[in-house]
């Protein structure tokens, strides 16, 4: 199979949604701090089943259920270090069970995942975790996800640039194809920021300065805001990823979802004129959803 690099050259490629929410829909219990990760332990066949129904809907690539998944957030539920990294290897495994013919993202969400309270959607730990810390909390997992075989690193919903730094910089020494997706606001000026407050553009020009960056782009953002991150990702001239959540507000003290959903694929246009050539959901967004932007991409490569 050709590398994933090479088929954004040649056109749109569809990204599967949101898995936990998927797990949750089909009853599986992800309440815990560990979120999707607990069922790499419990029931790895919801996670197969899941990725599946992605793949059945059109998407191609399957993202690792590993967002939450890192050898400290195991410690935590008592799992010990080993079994934590097998944990983690295995979700590569299943998700190419589950994806078939597709692509395999490894999933790297940030340090603040793994603090389970939200704050992935400010960043505000970077004041107090450095560069340096940031890449030896994430060096284990990227290692883990590389070597089980991913076909590409998911760094996502990237909320600082001092976290982008970090994870760039692991990705070069690894050596290992990634893409780096930050999730942002829009500013008064309608620029797209990081959480933190930084300007998207500038993050991103960091990340298009490596050779292993395959796509740089924004997640787990409302599809209203999306735009103003897809042109700053645009001006790398790297292919764009674009994967929002429903439109939805996560209450992280009430851990529940609240608001109106919207419809990504009513966007998806707007997103290729733009420059977006990976498309998918990120939390909230399922099968039904991702059929809508595969059969909207379709439409787009027919000139409908």
């Amino acid at each position: 199979m050709r590398a994933l690099a090479d088929a954004l050259a040649g056109g749109p490629v569809v990204l599967d949604g949101g898995l936990s929410t998927e797990l949750e829909s089909r009853g599986c219990d992800v309440s815990s701090a560990l979120w999707s990760a607990r069922l790499l332990r419990d029931d790895p066949g919801a996670i197969v089943a899941a990725h599946a129904a992605f793949a059945a809907a059109g998407a191609q690539v399957a993202t690792t259920a590993s967002y939450q998944a890192t050898v400290e957030g195991f410690a935590a539920a008592g799992v010990d270090a080993a079994e934590a990294r097998r944990l983690i290897a295995s979700s590569v495994a299943l998700a190419r069970e589950g994806q078939g013919e597709g692509w395999v993202a490894g999933s790297v969400g940030p340090y603040g995942a793994m603090l389970a309270d939200g704050s992935e959607y400010a960043g505000d730990y970077v004041a107090d975790v450095g560069v340096a810390e940031l890449r030896a909390f994430h060096r284990p997992r990227m290692e883990l996800l590389a070597e089980a075989g991913a076909d590409v690193l998911a760094c996502e919903t990237v909320p600082a640039a001092a976290e982008a730094e970090a994870l760039i910089a692991e990705a070069d020494a690894l050596g290992v194809p990634f893409w780096l997706s930050l999730t942002t606001v829009v500013d008064g000026v309608g620029l797209a920021r990081t959480r933190r407050g930084e300007l998207a553009a500038d993050v991103f020009a960091m990340a298009a300065g490596s050779r292993y960056a395959i796509a740089v782009g924004v997640n787990c953002t409302e599809p209203a805001a999306v735009l103003p991150a897809v042109h700053a990702a645009a001006t790398t001239d790297l292919p764009v990823v674009v994967y929002p959540n429903s439109g939805e507000r996560w209450e992280a003290v009430d851990r529940r979802w609240a608001g109106p959903a919207a419809r990504p694929a009513d966007d998806v246009p707007a997103w290729l004129a733009a420059g977006a050539r990976l498309i998918g959901g990120c939390c909230r967004v399922r099968p039904a959803q991702i059929a809508a932007i595969a059969a909207a991409l379709h439409d787009a490569r027919s000139g409908k």
